[in-house]
């Protein structure tokens, strides 16, 4: 354990070139005290480690001193080529990169953990689009790459319905969901997103903008998706289902909040297993498509309308069947 941890505050120190002990230890989880006990440990052991006092000191690595990646366990290393996979990256124009990255890190690794590259890519492939999508990168996509990359005001040109808008972005990431790329960048204070392949055109000037530090892209991401599927749902309709539809209707709805809900709230079980639920949902027509799927195991109750088009649906597959 504390070999490992060694080697994580080296590996902390070579990257960001000066941290307190109190950043270290935050860093490690662990106290101050166990900090300056590891730079000893690490001093005696030849690492040149530097303390510079004062308010604005720290420890640092004298020298330009780098270490080889011996410290990785195979796990690790797998691990690491495993997060490298084609797909994502190249469609940001980054395939070289971490082709060459690649290259850098496995030239590190001791001869023992040299198939490590072999190893992930005979054991995982990682296909991102979903079926019957097409599978280039949206125009435009590279270009936004490496504005977000350079911190780059760009000028955007988007279709929104019938027409074309033009926005001043400041581009703080990108974001693929369901083979589905997005760019997430502030107009003025307001943070937007946008959907790369409804953009018609990018244009990256040398202006750059003072990034915000304390953003969180996934977690503003995590935020925004779950609004966004919550404004969608405008409509409810009150269903009664039995346990397997129950259990069938976990697989048709797009959000895994609308099950949970829906569970925690449903009427407890009658004399026949069945229960009572109310689903929100797109509109009455998506309603009906998604409950369709499950066939004599629901029961419309509300609204009328949509009770009425199942009540038509079973009249024809009657009819089809009789």
């Amino acid at each position: 354990m504390r070999a490992s941890r060694l080697i994580s505050l080296l590996l902390l120190l070579q990257a960001r070139g000066s941290m307190t002990a109190s950043e270290l230890a935050r860093e490690l989880e662990v106290s101050e005290r166990t900090v300056y006990r590891d730079v000893l440990a690490l001093s005696a052991a030849g690492v040149p480690v530097y303390a510079d006092r004062g308010r604005a000191g720290g420890y640092r690595l004298l020298g330009g001193y780098r270490t080889r990646l011996t410290g990785l366990t195979r796990d690790e290393a797998e691990a690491l080529f495993l997060a490298g996979l084609p797909g994502p990256a190249g469609d940001m124009g980054l395939a070289d990169a971490v082709a060459a990255a690649e290259l850098k890190v496995l030239a590190a690794l001791p001869p023992a953990l040299r198939d490590a590259p072999a190893r992930a890519g005979q054991r995982f492939h990682l296909d991102v689009p979903g079926w019957f999508r097409e599978t280039g990168p949206p125009p435009w996509l590279t270009e936004l790459a490496r504005a977000v990359w350079g911190d780059r005001v760009v000028e955007l040109r988007y279709r929104r319905g019938d027409r074309e808008v033009t926005r001043r972005v400041q581009p703080y990431g990108l974001v693929l969901k369901s083979a589905v790329w997005y760019l997430v960048g502030r107009v003025g204070e307001d943070a937007r997103t946008y959907r790369v392949d409804r953009v018609t055109g990018v244009e990256v000037g040398e202006e750059t903008f003072n990034r915000d530090e304390s953003f969180d892209l996934a977690g503003h991401w995590r935020e925004q998706a779950g609004s966004f599927l919550r404004t969608m749902l405008r409509a409810e309709v009150t269903v009664r289902l039995s346990a397997a539809g129950l259990r069938q209707l976990r697989h048709l709805v797009d959000a895994p909040f609308v099950y949970d809900e829906l569970v925690a709230a449903a009427s407890p079980p009658d004399g026949q297993g069945w229960m009572v639920a109310h689903l929100p949902v797109e509109s009455v027509e998506v309603a009906y498509h998604q409950l369709l799927g499950l066939g004599p195991e629901v029961e419309v109750l509300d609204p009328p309308e949509l009770r009425r088009l199942f009540a038509e649906a079973a009249d024809r597959l009657g009819a089809l069947y009789r």
